[in-house]
Parts: C-alpha cells; sequence; structure tokens
C-alpha cells in the first residue's frame, strides 16, 4: 500500500520531529508526539520509531521519564531546516501542537507533590502565573494514598480550588 501525504523519507520525518518539539513548552509524552507527527499521513510507526532514535542517539532529543524534549542542538538545527517541510504540513502540525501546547504551559504551571519523612506524609500544592508564583500550601496527611487523592485532584482543578480559598479568606 502507498503512503499518502508528503513526508516519506527520514530527514524530513526528522525535520518534522524537531518542528513539533521545539514548539513544545517541555516534555512531551511519546503517544502525543506520535499523534502530532502523523499528521500527514505519511509517515509509518517503524520509520518514525527509528528518526526518533537516532535523534536521541544524536543529541537533538532527549528521552526522559515522562518524554522526549528537544535539545539546544536540536533547535538550532531546527531553525535552520524546518521551511523545507511542505507549508500544509506545518500548518497541521501546528494545528495538531495547540492543545498540547496549552496543557503543557498549564502543568508546568501547577505543582502537586507529596513527600514521607519523621512526621509523617505532606503533600505541597502550588500555582504559578506567568508573573509568578500565586499560591503554595503544605498539608500533613493521614497517609500516601490520601496525599495521591489530594495531587490528582488539585492537578485536576487548581484553579477552582484557589478561588475557593480565596473566597474563604475574604469573606
Amino acid at each position: 500500500m502507498d503512503n499518502f501525504g508528503f513526508i516519506h523519507e527520514k530527514l524530513d520525518i526528522k525535520i518534522l520531529i524537531l518542528f513539533v518539539l521545539r514548539r513544545l513548552p517541555g516534555t512531551v509524552d511519546p503517544e502525543t508526539l506520535l499523534e502530532i507527527c502523523q499528521c500527514d499521513g505519511g509517515i509509518g510507526y517503524f520509520d518514525y520509531s527509528d528518526c526518533l532514535s537516532e535523534l536521541v542517539e544524536s543529541g537533538h532529543i532527549v528521552e526522559e521519564e515522562d518524554g522526549y524534549r528537544i535539545t539546544e542542538k536540536g533547535a538550532r538545527n531546527a531553525d535552520t531546516v524546518e521551511s523545507s517541510l511542505p507549508y500544509s504540513v506545518r500548518v497541521k502540525a501546528l494545528r495538531l501542537i495547540e492543545p498540547v501546547e496549552e496543557r503543557l504551559r498549564r502543568e508546568a504551571m501547577i505543582i502537586a507533590r507529596h513527600s514521607t519523612d519523621e512526621v509523617g506524609c505532606t503533600v505541597e500544592l502550588g500555582m504559578s502565573d506567568a508573573k509568578g508564583e500565586v499560591a503554595h500550601l503544605r498539608l500533613l496527611c493521614a497517609d500516601e494514598e490520601q496525599a495521591r487523592k489530594i495531587e490528582k485532584r488539585f492537578r485536576k482543578n487548581a484553579e477552582g480550588y484557589y478561588q475557593k480559598i480565596m473566597e474563604l479568606l475574604c469573606e
């Protein structure tokens, strides 16, 4: 079966991967990166996977625990060559990048983690905006299970919890 789309060569696939990662504000999970890079319809999974591995080996991208991010070297090279991608592919990729970019920016502004020490289990919650930290809260929890529940709920609706706290404090 013939591949549709404009992207078929390994070099073009690598340029597309760098194009996508260059526009994301942090680490992106492998599934999301694959989904965005398949925007053209001409990229097969195995070619994509080979190109991704080669970019990691060459130091253009870094594989972290939760996904991939571009390096300075990768960003510099992407800036030089990304205009060679067909315009229609860039537009499709940008459309798919937009919601992912927004989600990553939001996640970067929310802190929700816990730690256990001699006192017990403590959960730390925080929120930032473009100007700096908006809220920071440390709570002692009954156990790690409770801490994980609090973290999950806070990540899901940090803005709502901030609003409720402000309302309670300003009454």
